[in-house]
């Protein structure tokens, strides 16, 4: 069966200064794991056409499709607030550019395809883990609603790659609005390369943002859609764990699932990253982070905003400053249906955060506890009763000023409050057996999360929060 793939590759018609043409190398023995059939519908694939062999064979890199222009995407980064002037692909081969029958332009890309010229000490590949993990964390993430890269495909390769031991390898086919991240902007700018970073800027302008006009219109678009998406972790509980530069799309996507984890017990210090010693990527310091990422952003873009210097900062600066009010009218959306609200008031933030304060004195599970509001129970079995009791006649009276009933506002929470969520334990037992080769807990908990609002009754143990001994305390990027 032939497999056909609609490409236009338009970053690739880019200098070649912005990327290294580079094919995956082949793998011994491909064989499919999973493959996202709704997606590839979407794409226009054929998903029958994947699974065959030769569909295998290209999902593992071992074939190239034709019409593909394979090549690794150079960018820089800063990692843990130290800035490294070269990053780039150090394991992921860009494909090319899908063009899906409703016209929307989505990347093609190989995670684990091997060594490119930005693989530094690594050896290119991906074990098992990792591959598994961001398929079922970036479909969940699709699946509530939330902008992120998807998964069409894992693929086992039939060898090992070498960690702290003998693991077995995978790669991963990711789909992404583009892979173009802050880091890219601020490769060419180190390099002082403004003809590149105008370039570039016109392609992400073209690109995600049609509607600008200006650098500055589209400084102001991506600062926009990065308070949307924080927002909308911070509303399912989402630490992304590593929020380097490098890692921030300026499509506004969420992108690299390395140590990312949800929240169980709710407090706005959690920090799941085993690199994070200092929290600098906890739950609550994200919206502070992307405001310093975009920072970081303004400053590459300064010789394209004004060629007068000071003009160009004061233009920046003014549209960093807009971030907080577009952060807090983000996060109210997000949180505001949590509690049923249908509305606006202006203590509605207050009323929000006196429940979290709740929830964090007794670290109170983040899922269950805004579930249990959505179905009419009493949230997450709080301790502090007289608290709740205050909290609770404070939000039936902000109900009944904007004339909600109970009936009203639970129906409201339902689509707004999961009752399932990928966490974390039941993950890493997802890859636990997959390592033993038992797929079928993944198979599972990949059905599960693709219905996160359904009450699921048949699935009511993916609900619980880790018993003792079973809890997650760190993740691990797993490069």
């Amino acid at each position: 069966m032939t497999l056909s793939i609609r490409f236009d590759n338009s970053y690739a018609r880019l200098p070649d200064r912005f990327f290294s043409r580079q094919a995956p190398e082949p793998v011994r023995a491909p064989r499919l794991l999973a493959l996202n059939r709704p997606l590839a519908e979407a794409l226009g694939l054929d998903p029958e056409a994947l699974a065959s062999p030769e569909g295998v064979e290209t999902l593992a890199g071992n074939r190239l499709p034709e019409g593909a222009e394979p090549l690794a995407q150079a960018y820089a980064g800063h990692q843990f607030g130290g800035f490294v002037p070269q990053l780039g692909d150090g394991r992921a081969i860009l494909l090319g550019e899908v063009v899906a029958p409703d016209g929307t332009r989505h990347d093609l890309q190989l995670k684990g395809a091997g060594r490119t010229p930005y693989s530094r000490m690594g050896d290119g590949r991906a074990w098992l883990g990792p591959v598994l993990r961001e398929y079922l964390v970036s479909e969940a993430m699709h699946a509530l609603g939330i902008p992120t890269t998807r998964a069409l495909a894992a693929v086992a390769t039939g060898e090992e790659v070498i960690r702290e031991t003998r693991l077995p390898g995978a790669v991963l086919t990711r789909i992404a609005a583009s892979h173009v991240r802050v880091g890219t902007f601020q490769y060419f700018a180190v390099r002082k390369d403004t003809d590149a970073l105008e370039a570039l800027a016109r392609h992400v302008m073209a690109r995600h943002y049609p509607e600008t006009e200006t650098v500055l219109d589209m400084l102001g678009a991506v600062l926009a859609a990065q308070a949307r998406l924080v927002a909308q972790w911070m509303g399912v509980g989402f630490i992304h764990g590593v929020m380097n530069t490098d890692n921030t799309s300026v499509a506004g996507e969420t992108i690299d699932y390395g140590p990312c984890a949800f929240l169980d017990g709710y407090h706005p210090d959690t920090v799941f990253s085993s690199i994070d010693q200092f929290g600098r990527y906890a739950y609550g310091r994200q919206a502070d982070i992307a405001v310093w990422n975009l920072a970081q952003l303004a400053t590459a873009l300064l010789p394209l905003i004004d060629p007068d210097r000071e003009r160009a900062i004061e233009a920046a600066t003014a549209a960093l400053h807009g971030f907080p009010d577009l952060f807090k009218a983000a996060w109210l959306d997000a949180f505001r249906p949590k509690i049923g609200l249908g509305t606006a008031e202006d203590g509605d933030a207050e009323l929000i955060h006196g429940l979290l304060d709740l929830m964090a004195a007794e670290r109170a599970d983040f899922t269950n506890t805004f579930r249990d509001l959505a179905e009419g129970r009493s949230p997450g079995r709080l301790r502090d009763r007289a608290g709740l009791e205050a909290w609770t006649a404070r939000w039936q009276a902000r109900l009944d000023r904007e004339g909600t009933s109970p009936t009203a506002a639970q129906a409201r929470m339902r689509t707004a409050n999961p009752a399932y969520i990928p966490r974390n334990h039941r993950v890493e037992a997802a890859i636990a057996a997959a390592r033993a080769g038992d797929l079928a807990p993944f198979e599972q908990l990949h059905q599960v999360l693709a219905r996160p609002f359904d009450a699921q009754d048949e699935a009511r143990a993916f609900r619980a929060p880790p018993a003792p001994g079973e809890e997650v305390r760190q993740t691990f990027c797993g490069t």
